[in-house]
């Protein structure tokens, strides 16, 4: 076991996870508000809107998230009206290509977690909101988001993890983030065990204050 290996490369992995956070925060920022549409639309009594948002949801959920990434960065590069558009300036970028693809696949997740946390809210509140006079809106937005948003909080902490985890698949499209970095260094070395226990226990550690946060904020809004 190479401990000056581990210790020299530490620095390195450290400033490689700020790219890994920066991928999870700014997929699960526009994945939350992915995930309330599409949840919305599952609650949906139009038959048309219900089966497109459950259509998405089966498709993300259903297939390999390496697979989107492939496609988005690989596939959407083929099509030549795409190459020739604005949205080039976007899709070129392996960066905004993991970004889309995590973001689609973490709100397809978030949005039957928000679902069942909307069909959990028990009518009887809805009817007392409407018995004073406020509007449908004012009681979805001011109370059936607040009561689903914190019902679904120990699932939605699951996602979180899970997505921490699914951002190392950047590095298949050339990001530099720890995982990448990881393996770069793994290239130059030829010691992948003592790397991977380094990036491991950085994971680790990320995964335990997510866990202790959702944990926090559980007891916090349980009252």
């Amino acid at each position: 076991m190479d401990l000056g290996l581990m210790i020299s490369s530490f620095p390195k992995l450290l400033n490689a996870t700020v790219v890994t956070l920066k991928l999870l925060s700014v997929s699960l920022i526009v994945g939350l508000f992915i995930g309330l549409l599409f949840a919305i639309l599952r609650l949906n009594k139009n038959i048309f809107v219900n089966r497109f948002a459950y259509g998405y949801s089966y498709v993300f959920r259903g297939t390999p998230l390496l697979v989107q990434i492939f496609i988005i960065y690989f596939g959407l590069g083929q099509i030549e009206s795409l190459r020739s558009s604005f949205l080039w300036v976007i899709l070129k970028e392996p960066y905004w290509c993991a970004i889309i693809a995590f973001a689609l696949n973490t709100g397809a997740y978030t949005s039957e977690i928000l679902r069942s946390a909307f069909q959990t809210i028990k009518p009887g509140i809805i009817e007392a909101g409407k018995s004073l006079g406020i509007s449908t809106k004012i009681i979805f937005y001011k109370v059936q988001i607040p009561i689903a948003i914190r019902q679904s909080l120990p699932a939605y902490g699951n996602e979180i993890i899970l997505m921490l985890k699914g951002t190392s698949l950047a590095s298949t499209v050339t990001l530099m983030d720890l995982t990448g970095v990881a393996k770069y260094i793994i290239s130059t070395t030829f010691k992948p065990i003592e790397v991977f226990i380094v990036a491991g226990g950085i994971y680790l550690f990320m995964t335990f204050i997510i866990h202790n946060l959702i944990k926090f904020l559980e007891k916090k809004y349980q009252h």
